[in-house]
């Protein structure tokens, strides 16, 4: 017999592998027979996995964490970066179009209106200026310090804004602990050369005492530093109720602003982002900031570009934003309103009839007004018509052509006559038929 043949092997052409399915095959023989030692159950570390709902709960505290820590470190970071190139606020230019959405949250040092840590000083002109001075307050009253202020608001007991918007427990003088005294006088040395990093934790609590405002007066706000002047808004902002924050906003932030704005004519960076957090609460920000100031009679046109930028880029609630549209709309006519106005209606709410019929008797007043309107005036009037036209009744819209013979502007005035003139008011039925269902032209929706 012959020799039995041995049977051929057969090569195996091992092809080429990359250095990560080599990597990737081997943890998963090596997970594979750890599983088997172990009857397939999850006891290692490499193998335990967390559910989903637990997962989602860790990344949210993370990003909550994350925040905070870039809140914290803001003031640092965000003035550190650079800056663009300085620009200049426009007063008023023919067209009054701003079409940028409703959702612009809010506004950065990145923002061309900032140079260095102050918002640029705003070139004003002189005949806008003189315009606006013939609206303002004739006999405004006396120009105290915020101290002033302070001291006078904690005394008194029974004042008009403390039974509206204040316990009357929280105004009372109580005499306090030395101690406490004295370590509060601590904390006013920190916040006046206060730059950055974390707060001394007296202070954090200060907004859960039932007399914060004696507390405030001990670390005296008109020395505090601008950044302490942020932090101290963003920690009284989320801790009070509205009507105090209301107080804190009307009492220590906007005297603050009106200050630095008057001393240096423009605004620090950290007052301006002390005046975004102050929108936390949008309904103490009205009452306690915007409606104030168009009270007083003595905005200047340089506070109102400022403030109403703060308004104009951050989203506000419609019916905070109408109620502030009705106050101002009602109240004696000051230039500076004008401005919130425009800035307001520039948001394009849907505003109730109520709050559209204000707005055209507010221009309506003016039809026998001897002073000569200032610029802003006709502007907001645009601004109205453009957004509102179609809201207006058939009668109104015909007493604002009125309105335009004897208060006209050379070249404003032609855009605001166009836009009525082109509406569809609200009390008159469209021409246009209905479509009937079933025809062609019918528009379906999936």
């Amino acid at each position: 017999m012959g020799k039995m043949k041995k049977p051929k092997k057969h090569t195996v052409h091992k092809q080429k592998i990359t250095l990560e399915e080599d990597i990737t095959a081997g943890q998963f023989e090596q997970g594979h027979k750890a599983r088997q030692k172990t009857g397939r159950k999850k006891e290692t570390a490499e193998d335990e996995f967390v559910d989903s709902t637990l997962s989602h709960k860790i990344l949210h505290q993370i990003r909550l964490q994350q925040q905070e820590l870039e809140d914290d470190n803001e003031m640092v970071g965000e003035s550190s970066k650079p800056f663009k190139k300085e620009q200049t606020t426009k007063l008023h230019t023919g067209d009054s179009d701003n079409d940028d959405d409703d959702d612009d949250k809010s506004t950065t040092s990145d923002d061309g209106n900032f140079a260095g840590d102050y918002y640029n000083e705003i070139i004003i002109n002189p005949e806008d200026e003189r315009a606006l001075a013939m609206f303002m307050s004739k006999n405004p009253g006396p120009q105290l310090t915020l101290r002033d202020i302070l001291r006078e608001k904690i005394t008194e007991k029974h004042t008009e804004l403390d039974t509206q918007f204040s316990d009357a427990a929280s105004v009372q003088i109580d005499n306090l602990d030395p101690k406490i005294k004295q370590m509060y006088e601590g904390v006013r040395d920190v916040l006046a050369k206060y730059r950055s990093g974390k707060l001394p934790k007296a202070f954090k609590i200060v907004p859960k005492l039932r007399n914060w405002e004696q507390i405030l007066y001990v670390t005296d706000p008109s020395k505090w530093s601008a950044a302490s002047m942020y932090q101290a808004t963003r920690i009284f902002a989320s801790n009070l109720k509205e009507n105090m924050a209301q107080r804190f906003y009307n009492l220590v932030l906007l005297p603050r602003v009106r200050d630095d704005i008057a001393e240096y004519k423009r605004l620090n960076f950290h007052l301006y982002q002390a005046m975004r957090k102050a929108l936390y609460k949008p309904g103490a920000f009205m009452k306690g900031i915007l409606l104030p100031l168009c009270e007083s009679g003595t905005c200047s046109l340089r506070e109102a570009i400022i403030i109403g930028s703060v308004v104009s880029k951050n989203s506000i609630p419609m019916l905070h934003s109408a109620a502030a549209l009705l106050k101002i709309a009602e109240m004696e006519y000051n230039g500076a309103n004008s401005i919130f106005l425009r800035i307001l209606l520039d948001k394009k709410y849907a505003l109730p009839y109520r709050v559209v019929d204000a707005i055209v008797f507010h221009f309506l007043r003016f039809e026998r007004e001897d002073r000569e309107l200032p610029v802003l005036w006709h502007q907001s009037l645009l601004t109205f018509a453009q957004r509102y036209k179609q809201d207006v009744s058939s009668e109104q819209r015909k007493a604002l052509l009125d309105l335009l013979r004897s208060k006209s502007h050379p070249t404003i005035t032609t855009d605001i006559r166009r836009e009525l003139q082109s509406a569809k008011c609200r009390d008159v039925e469209l021409d246009e038929p209905m479509l009937e269902p079933n025809t062609e032209s019918e528009v379906s929706f999936v």
